[in-house]
């Protein structure tokens, strides 16, 4: 009885989980704050219906199954990963870097990199025209 309280606990908050973060991609302001709701359904949401499987086979299956940990490992750490490159692309597409907040004492942000004056579509660009010089 224990077993299947927790394992529906498991499934409820991973639901519930993936509820939030559906509706926080829809309703949310801009991209940045939307970014953040899809990650946590992501990670918290799917990370609970796994966990509530691994639970289950540990209870009532044949034999314990270690592939739902393993997902659930990976989807923790790729999830903040990718998050962490689309803001960054985010960053470089929709913002300059006069707009970005002061960054301390090195100066620049470490995603524009020395060239603080240069944009993502700047080097989009630039490639684009180095390849028409070229003929390719």
């Amino acid at each position: 009885m224990i077993a299947e309280i927790l394992i529906s606990a498991m499934l409820v908050l991973g639901g519930f989980f993936g509820l939030v973060g559906s509706f926080g991609l829809v309703k949310l302001p801009d991209q940045m704050t939307r970014l953040h709701a899809p990650t946590k359904a992501a990670t918290l949401g799917v990370g609970g219906v796994l966990m509530a499987s691994l639970l289950w086979f540990g209870f009532f299956g044949e034999h314990l199954s270690w592939h739902e940990l393993l997902i659930t490992l990976f989807l923790f750490l790729t999830a903040p990963v990718t998050g962490l490159m689309i803001a960054k692309t985010n960053m470089h597409l929709t913002w300059n870097p006069d707009e970005l907040p002061h960054p301390g004492e090195d100066g620049n942000w470490a995603t524009f990199g020395n060239s603080a004056d240069c944009s993502l579509m700047d080097v989009i660009d630039a490639d684009e025209d180095r390849r028409h010089d070229n003929g390719e």
